[in-house]
């Protein structure tokens, strides 16, 4: 018999496909805007305006050193899964330009999207053993270990680096930006409860 706390590996695999799926999509909404986000997915989008680096390969760079501490914290299946979400989402964020073109995209919308469609993702990704790395592992394993919300840790560091985006940006950019960003933490903070679920 199944047992009803425990993905399969194809349920894995969808739950963790959707999320690198929508992840991308959100930071091709996110980039087409020029806004960015937090998390560090949001320090990855800063540093490639910054450099002119494509996204991915600094998303997937910023995250190396984080699966040492995934690893020890959370285990070899943490670990591979959220090493292979990132890779996905690295890939599909440099290819989804080619796919999707916005004649139309207002800011404001465009932001609240955004936060859903990336809480969303992190919420399929987090409920099937994973992460996108980076703050997120921490996050992760803040809740676990103390009970307290990832995504407070979240939002905590979402502000120390959009203090740092005003810097660089408009601040009317980042203003919108910081919607979208409050939107995703909001997305998980109120619906990323272990004890109301019944699978892990």
């Amino acid at each position: 018999m199944t047992d009803p706390k425990t993905h399969s590996v194809i349920e894995d695999a969808q739950g963790l496909a959707f999320g690198a799926t929508m992840a991308a999509f959100g930071i091709v909404l996110l980039t087409h805007l020029g806004m960015i986000t937090g998390q560090t997915a949001g320090l990855a989008v800063l540093l490639s305006y910054a450099t002119g680096i494509p996204f991915g390969w600094v998303f997937f760079a910023i995250n190396l050193p984080f699966y040492w501490f995934g690893y020890r914290r959370m285990g070899l299946s943490f670990t591979v899964k959220t090493f292979l979400a990132v890779v996905a989402l690295s890939g599909l964020s440099a290819l989804m330009p080619g796919w999707i073109d916005f004649s139309t995209l207002n800011p404001a919308f465009g932001a609240v999207l955004f936060g859903f469609v990336s809480g969303s993702a992190l919420l399929a990704i987090f409920r099937h053993g994973a992460s996108l790395g980076g703050i997120g592992i921490l996050a992760l394993y803040l809740q676990d270990r103390t009970g307290f919300r990832a995504g407070h840790t979240q939002l905590l560091f979402d502000v120390a680096l959009f203090a740092v985006a005003l810097t660089v940006l408009p601040w009317q950019t980042v203003g919108w930006s910081f919607l979208g960003a409050a939107v995703v933490n909001l997305v998980i903070a109120i619906n990323h409860r272990r004890d109301r679920y019944i699978a892990t």
